[in-house]
């Protein structure tokens, strides 16, 4: 096994928090464990589009699958990322309609001008 460094493991953080499925899913776990059918249907997706983003998650070490009888169900690995996503939720007030950064795949692009009710009650523009 490779120990990673703190750049890593923020950077693998980031790469699960850049795709907006994935970032649906850590934020469901935040309320408890989870059957993949359930999150699937609660964020919207295919259990197909689930199941890679749920295998992204477990590689970036952020989610564990646990069986449960003839099913599995899933949860985050350790129970202080659902306050970090919580601290990092309540630390962004302001989110620019139009992304600076380079990466072509960035998805505030292409939700320019949305705005969303955040936690407590902030507004979000995206």
């Amino acid at each position: 096994m490779r120990i990673l460094s703190s750049t890593d493991v923020l950077a693998r953080f980031g790469k699960a928090l850049a795709d907006p499925t994935r970032a649906a899913v850590l934020l469901e776990l935040r309320n408890g464990p989870a059957f993949p059918s359930d999150l699937a249907a609660g964020i919207g997706v295919s259990r197909q589009i689930l199941s890679n983003h749920l295998a992204c998650l477990r590689d970036c070490g952020l989610v564990v699958a646990e069986p449960a009888g003839r099913r599995v169900r899933y949860e985050l690995s350790d129970p202080r990322l659902a306050h970090a996503l919580g601290d990092l939720l309540g630390t962004i007030l302001t989110v620019e309609p139009i992304c600076s950064c380079n990466e072509p795949d960035c998805a505030q692009e292409n939700n320019e001008g949305a705005t969303t009710a955040g936690p407590l009650g902030m507004e979000l523009h995206a």
